[in-house]
């Protein structure tokens, strides 16, 4: 007996020794009154806990006022109750610059405000309230003028990043000035993000690049009237997970990208293995995108169970010719949008607008793509938007309704197919169609018909089958076919009792269409 006591001791006392120690980084030297900048201090706590071998860098209750945390494997961030971290708008606190990625080109830029580079096992956590005070940072941004003296921070990121200079903008590629992510792990393993509350990120707020194993969980984030403050951008990672997150934000609430153009490219690292859920987005210019730097491709993406109240759009993915890239195999379901400003669903092969070239590496590609369980108070249902050198492709709408001023709009696409899908308009048909090849239409109606309107306008479609409809009454025209391209059309099974005209055909459709 007194031999087992022992023994048990003994593993209690290992237990005990071996658990993760915490670091307060008041013993440090931080004040919590935020009379002095703390970056040092936490620099000690996180230095003494990396000594160690790991450990919690705990902050009480209080405010800090902090420069850039940089994060080393095995380390804890804790972030109490009634702990506040505000983190300095002193552009000099965020030097030297550190590498970073900055919207999907590889640059050495100022230091993210927190920061991880090659670490593994790393989390930041707690209920409490870290504050980027971007505003400074977002008015410099906007007031960027090139015709100005260059800021010596810009001269200091022009002599680091000569790789990727354009003398005909004098600067870089896109901006002269690059604001910092709010948190920034780069080549990370096993990152968790748990339970705390942002606000007033001075650019992408939880942006976690080139990492594996992501965990963001219960995070809140609020960045009101601020440009570019995405809410969650995994860019270039494997196996992330996001989930019971609130957001509002000055531009997309979650963003998957894998770089841009020849540098996305170069790097070669796909966005995949993503799952996105329960999730609240309310302010945002969209609820979850998907691009447009998407050049090394996004596969393999779920999101389900979200609610977008107020966002311009929904479910969004955008690309245009330049990027390159692959996004496939995406799930969509269980979702409600409500005031959305724009369209619930977008796939853009056409962010930008361009010539149609022949088809290289610069050529993106959208296909495998599903949505269903989803209803939507919209301004514009679908807009899909495909290129003639390569249309947008297999592609599945199922059990969703929309209440939508228009209808969806369909253009360069191959193998799209409705099931069970009402869309209720205020003006204009439900759908309208050019250049589909294989369009499947399986129980899609409306219940408000639009007078001298058609429930489907449909314009150069080949292999178009429509079956299992039920017009209502009111309904003067179920589908209008036009174009010399149109062909290949089969219409059976559905109930048109109720409708003026079941098809009404151009003169430039040669084939002799039957309603069956």
């Amino acid at each position: 007996m007194f031999k087992c006591l022992y023994i048990s001791l003994l593993s209690l006392l290992a237990i005990t020794t071996n658990a993760q120690q915490f670091y307060n980084v008041i013993t440090y030297g931080a004040k919590n009154d935020s009379s002095r900048i703390a970056t040092k201090a936490i620099a000690a706590a996180i230095a003494a806990a990396s000594k160690k071998g790991g450990g919690t860098v705990y902050f009480p209750a209080g405010k800090y006022l902090t420069g850039p945390i940089h994060l080393k494997s095995n380390i804890t961030i804790f972030i109490d109750a009634g702990a506040e971290l505000h983190f300095s708008d002193n552009f000099d606190n965020y030097l030297p610059m550190v590498q970073s990625r900055w919207e999907g080109t590889d640059v050495v830029n100022f230091s993210p405000l927190f920061y991880a580079y090659k670490a593994e096992n790393i989390t930041i956590r707690g209920r409490g309230l870290i504050n980027g005070h971007g505003k400074k940072w977002w008015d410099f941004s906007e007031g960027y003028d090139e015709k100005k003296p260059r800021s010596k921070w810009e001269l200091m990121f022009d002599s680091l990043n000569k790789d990727i200079l354009r003398p005909d903008l004098k600067g870089w590629v896109e901006r002269g000035f690059l604001r910092p992510p709010f948190i920034q792990p780069m080549y990370c393993k096993n990152v968790l993000i748990e339970g705390i509350t942002i606000i007033n990120s001075p650019f992408w707020t939880v942006n976690p690049e080139f990492c594996e194993n992501v965990t963001i969980t219960g995070v809140t984030i609020n960045n009101p009237h601020s440009p570019n403050t995405d809410g969650i951008n995994p860019e270039s990672c494997k196996y992330v997970h996001i989930s019971n997150c609130h957001i509002s934000v000055g531009d997309d609430c979650i963003t998957i990208k894998s770089g841009k153009d020849r540098a996305g490219r170069k790097m070669a690292t796909p966005a995949e293995n993503y799952t996105i859920t329960n999730c609240t987005m309310l302010s945002g210019h969209g609820g979850v995108v998907i691009g447009s730097e998407m050049s090394g491709d996004v596969k393999k993406i779920t999101i389900s169970n979200c609610v977008f109240d107020g966002t311009d759009r929904g479910i969004r993915i955008k690309s245009a010719r330049g990027r390159g890239g692959v996004v496939e195999d995406i799930r969509v379901d269980n979702i409600i949008m409500k005031n959305i400003k724009d369209q619930a669903i977008v796939l853009d092969l056409q962010y930008a607008r361009t010539q149609p070239e022949p088809v290289s590496e610069r050529t993106p590609i959208f296909r495998n793509i599903h949505f269903s369980n989803i209803t939507a108070q919209t301004n514009q249902a679908i807009f899909i938007n495909g290129l003639a050198e390569m249309p947008v492709d297999d592609i599945t709408f199922n059990d969703i309704q929309f209440e939508s001023k228009t209808g969806a709009t369909i253009k360069e696409a191959t193998n799209i197919a409705f099931h069970n899908v009402r869309i209720n308009t205020t003006t204009g048909s439900s759908l309208i169609g050019e250049n589909i090849s294989g369009l499947t239409i399986d129980g899609l109606n409306t219940l408000k018909p639009m007078q001298g309107k058609p429930v489907l306008d449909l314009t150069n479609v080949q292999d178009l089958f429509i079956y299992n409809c039920a017009a209502v009454k009111g309904t003067d025209v179920f589908l209008s076919l036009k174009g010399d391209k149109t062909q290949n059309v089969t219409i059976k099974g559905n109930r048109f009792n109720h409708v003026g005209k079941p098809l009404i055909k151009d003169a430039s459709v040669a084939e002799n269409v039957v309603v069956e």
